[in-house]
């Protein structure tokens, strides 16, 4: 079931360039959308949580509208191409994972290409063939049957809490506001915590 979506155009206007990681994470939500029979999370109908902090994030919120200020992005620091979205009304949810096949420097001699690449130690040529090698994946990630570029499997949904509302403090250092949340005390005033971490307590 197909929905109508941002382009991947619009995408990369929002990320800033095109690149493999921008179409993967484009995807990503798309197939995650079609899996769940929605639109584009207009508030927090759908919570995705991300397993990197890379390029494709950036897809997944203009497709998804997962965001981090809407409090449905939530970030876990794992290093791995694995994105779980969830109906907020606990209805579905679904785990979609990048196969090894379809990584990027999975071709032969891609990752020494690309590490002569970002080192400016490549030829002209192979330059070239960098470039080229990476428009073809993309291109793989945004065409290929979903099946065969990720993993995809309903999960059971684990419903995470709602974005929630805090007051600010003023912070005694600084004098800017903090969350309360997020607010330390230092010597019985509230400080935020960059101002906090200068704070090393009594030597015994």
């Amino acid at each position: 079931m197909k929905k109508n979506i941002k382009s991947f155009e619009e995408a990369a206007e929002f990320h800033g360039h095109v690149c493999p990681g921008l179409a993967i994470g484009y995807r990503a939500a798309e197939v995650a959308l079609d899996e769940l029979f929605s639109k584009r999370s207009d508030d927090e109908e759908i919570v995705c949580i991300v397993e990197n902090d890379a390029c494709s994030i950036d897809g997944i919120q203009v497709v998804a509208g997962c965001t981090i200020g809407k409090g449905n992005l939530l970030f876990r620091d794992h290093g791995k191409q694995v994105y779980t979205f969830i109906l907020r009304d606990g209805s579905d949810a679904v785990r979609v994972s990048q196969k090894p096949e379809f990584a990027m420097n999975s071709a032969p001699g891609a990752s020494e290409l690309m590490k002569k690449f970002f080192s400016g130690e490549a030829t002209a040529e192979e330059e070239e063939l960098y470039h080229k090698q990476r428009s073809d994946m993309i291109d793989k990630y945004l065409t290929s049957p979903a099946d065969e570029v990720f993993e995809i499997r309903h999960v059971k949904p684990e419903i995470p809490e709602k974005a929630r509302l805090f007051n600010s403090v003023r912070c005694a250092e600084c004098g800017e506001t903090v969350s309360e949340s997020r607010a330390r005390v230092k010597e019985g005033k509230f400080v935020c915590i960059p101002c906090s971490n200068e704070y090393g307590g009594i030597n015994r």
